[in-house]
């Protein structure tokens, strides 16, 4: 049996925002036995595919027109640029994600911490702060928005990756949502209590919608010159003149696939979209459709679903627009360009770098195979899974911003076996 998440707030949320039954609720262990702390438990995110090394930098930006759900806060934002870079000796290898961040995610997920996987220590093939690689031209901006109270490091391996193949990604964390860390070393730990907010899944969409424009018109201010973050922080060497937000997409997990293709709709400045298993539109909200009107209005932009399968009626269903309604609804009434990946082993966390991550680490936290299929699914070979949806991710992008054919979007691709073209 999958134990129960006690924390009301992520249970109601995440289930209601992922459209899922299970998600990382999986990782808990056996209710019968507590593990054992291990000294450590390490692990390794994919190396990125393409022909650039990758920079990374964090900033803070602050939007001093607006204030952070359920408190006074001034609406602040901690973002992660990730880009091709032409590292020097003495540049610092990044790390996967901040350790308090991921301990505290992980128990609000399951009602306690697994501090014996070294986040922070997991390296990751990029570096911090190093200066852009001017020979990849001109980089288009694409914004990547994370699950429901999922932290924004749990995209890394598909936003590296990107970047390495000539983007520029920025990555959001939504503040009051998950454990945020900001570079004054600060640590938001995300307790909002919205297990008292009756409207919260439309409450968190409308300040993600605030966050994205806000974010897009920061990176247009800091494409020029003498640009700072709030703390005073430059770009790294040579990224702002290499910025392209005239070339801008979005893409997002769960909630953030959803933010992504609202967005779409809300910002003509998004020219394409891909939602990697996230519900468009809420049931139990009347008011939702007049909220947020592409879910029945549809998209005249590019836009790109992406799925697994979930536990439904005694089964498992795959996530497609033939399966879920809201999905049929945009996809039936969109007049632009569109396609549907469905990726039938995967599990809702399979979209986070947990489909890499939770194979090296399921022994050592004393996981059952149960355990982890619920999070991640029952692919024959994770990692493929994994490297077949980079691939679509980045295909997506090639030729809605970059203008280049990519035949596997036009047919099922033998190189991709896990994933199934959805028409």
């Amino acid at each position: 049996m999958h134990r129960t998440p006690e924390h009301p707030r992520y249970r109601a949320l995440v289930a209601a925002a992922a459209g899922a039954a299970v998600v990382l609720t999986a990782v808990a262990p056996p209710a019968h036995a507590a593990p054992s702390a291990p000294d450590e438990i390490t692990y390794e995110l994919p190396a990125p595919t393409g022909p650039y090394d990758v920079g990374t930098a964090d900033l803070r930006l602050v939007d001093d027109e607006r204030t952070t759900p359920w408190t006074d806060d001034e609406r602040e934002l901690a973002v992660s640029v990730w880009y091709p870079a032409k590292p020097r000796w003495w540049d610092e290898p990044a790390t996967h994600v901040d350790q308090d961040v991921g301990d505290l995610f992980t128990e609000y997920q399951t009602g306690q911490r697994f501090e014996g996987v070294d986040g922070e220590g997991a390296p990751v093939s990029a570096f911090t702060g190093a200066r852009a690689d001017r020979s990849a031209g001109p980089l288009p901006v694409l914004l990547y928005s994370p699950g429901a109270a999922v932290p924004r490091g749990f995209g890394t391996s598909i936003v590296a990756d990107l970047a390495s193949h000539g983007y520029a990604v920025v990555t959001v964390d939504h503040t009051g949502e998950a454990p945020v860390r900001f570079p004054d070393g600060r640590l938001d730990d995300g307790e909002r209590h919205w297990e008292d907010e009756p409207d919260v899944i439309p409450t968190l969409l409308e300040t993600r919608l605030a966050d994205t424009r806000f974010v897009l018109d920061t990176v247009e201010e800091a494409s020029e010159k003498g640009w700072r973050d709030a703390d005073g922080r430059r770009l790294p060497k040579g990224l702002a003149k290499a910025l392209d937000p005239s070339a801008a997409g979005m893409f997002g997990m769960s909630l953030g696939g959803a933010t992504s293709l609202h967005a779409m709709y809300a910002d003509d400045r998004i020219d394409a979209a891909a939602d990697l298993d996230g519900s468009v539109e809420f049931t139990g909200d009347e008011d939702f459709p007049e909220r947020f009107p592409a879910a029945r209005e549809g998209l005249d932009r590019p836009f790109l679903f992406m799925g697994g399968s979930m536990e439904r009626d005694g089964g498992l269903t795959p996530n497609t627009h033939r399966t879920f309604d809201d999905w049929g609804r945009m996809w039936d009434n969109s007049t632009g360009w569109k396609r549907d990946v469905n990726l039938p082993e995967a599990r809702h966390f399979s979209f986070t770098d947990f489909q890499a991550v939770l194979p090296q680490v399921q022994d050592g936290l004393g996981m059952s195979d149960e355990q982890a299929e619920g999070a991640i699914g029952t692919a024959e070979d994770p990692l493929r899974l994994h490297s077949s949806q980079r691939a679509y991710v980045q295909a997506f992008f090639d030729r809605h911003l970059r203008g280049e054919p990519q035949p596997i979007l036009e047919a099922d691709s033998p190189e991709h076996p896990d994933a199934r073209l959805i028409f």
